[in-house]
């Protein structure tokens, strides 16, 4: 039988997966109530996207050292429960996560991580997708609706901690580049790739250097 079946137990989970001997969880600083609190540091953990966060983070960096701790699916297995909470079936879900999916929620707050003061840390996770059946609604998966996720596992952490690190997540591209051809190269789609290149002109990683037809040409500053 799977618990609380919500977002907030995904964060939960990871609060408590993060938490090291003499961290404090839910302190108020600075009129906000911070996850974690780890020396002078403060963790934020963040399942969503990072939009809401915005006027948080950046009141906090002026003030504290703040790390933003973020999960990104690599495999989730889709498991459907009854009523009850009791396991009906399960299977690996085909598609697969990977580090630069972080910037499709990146590019909300992008300028941040040149805060000498912010830091990002990506989990790469492993974890269960939990869909109960609601008759009438999520038309496309057959009235299986998605009530939550749950940690399984975490495979990997990469800290981001200033344009660099980002700069090391550009694939080798030639001289000049769109954004096509960086989606093919980093095995993502156009669109993620779209945003990617939004967060990296944003960080002074890359810049327009023209255009090729109708597509915007960029290369490593």
């Amino acid at each position: 039988m799977i618990g609380t079946l919500n977002e907030g137990a995904l964060h939960a989970q990871l609060k408590q997966w993060y938490r090291q001997p003499g961290d404090l969880l839910e302190q108020n600083v600075g009129g906000y109530v911070i996850d974690l609190v780890r020396g002078d540091q403060l963790v934020e953990f963040q399942t969503g996207g990072f939009a809401p966060l915005r006027k948080k983070l950046d009141a906090l960096a002026h003030e504290h050292p703040v790390r933003l701790v973020a999960p990104v699916a690599v495999n989730r297995r889709i498991v459907r429960l009854s009523d009850d909470g009791e396991i009906l079936s399960s299977r690996r879900s085909p598609r697969h996560g990977c580090l630069h999916d972080v910037f499709d929620r990146l590019v909300s707050i992008p300028a941040l991580v040149a805060h000498p003061n912010f830091e990002l840390e990506v989990l790469l996770t492993h974890q269960d997708e939990l869909r109960m059946f609601k008759p009438g609604r999520a038309y496309r998966r057959r009235g299986w609706v998605v009530q939550g996720r749950s940690l399984v596992s975490v495979e990997e952490s990469v800290l981001i901690s200033g344009p660099e690190d980002v700069a090391r997540l550009l694939p080798p591209l030639e001289s000049e580049f769109d954004t096509a051809e960086l989606a093919a190269a980093s095995c993502i789609t156009r669109r993620l790739a779209q945003r990617m290149a939004y967060c990296l002109r944003a960080l002074d990683v890359i810049a327009p250097v023209g255009k090729r037809g109708g597509a915007v040409l960029y290369a490593r500053t």
